[in-house]
């Protein structure tokens, strides 16, 4: 099972997991180009992985399953996609960020660029 968890409950959700006592992964699941655009790496919260949809399959064993792992596209389907196939495969705590970097740059970081 995995969370959908909208870019403002995403604290309420690191809460839930902070008795994990490991580092949050935000996995961004775009494509490289994507990626270039625009892109979440200044949020401390996490620590930022970028793995295309395509090939988190070829590089799960980077991800570590016990970590709490919140996935991140561009409107929240592909992530939702990869969330659960994270599950799936026996990841404890993972979320799918609903919308979005798009949603993300709307509600919680309006100086970022959106396309």
């Amino acid at each position: 099972m995995f969370h959908q968890v909208g870019p403002a409950q995403l604290d309420a959700w690191l809460a839930q997991c902070a008795d994990a006592g490991r580092a949050a992964v935000l996995l961004d699941v775009r494509e490289p180009w994507e990626h270039q655009l625009v892109n979440a790496t200044t949020d401390a919260r996490f620590e930022h992985v970028h793995i295309p949809m395509a090939q988190v399959h070829a590089h799960l064993n980077q991800l570590d399953p016990q970590r709490p792992i919140a996935c991140l596209c561009h409107h929240g389907v592909r992530s939702m996609h990869v969330a659960a196939y994270l599950a799936q495969q026996g990841f404890a705590q993972v979320a799918n960020i609903v919308g979005g970097i798009d949603a993300w740059a709307a509600e919680c970081a309006p100086d970022m660029a959106r396309y």
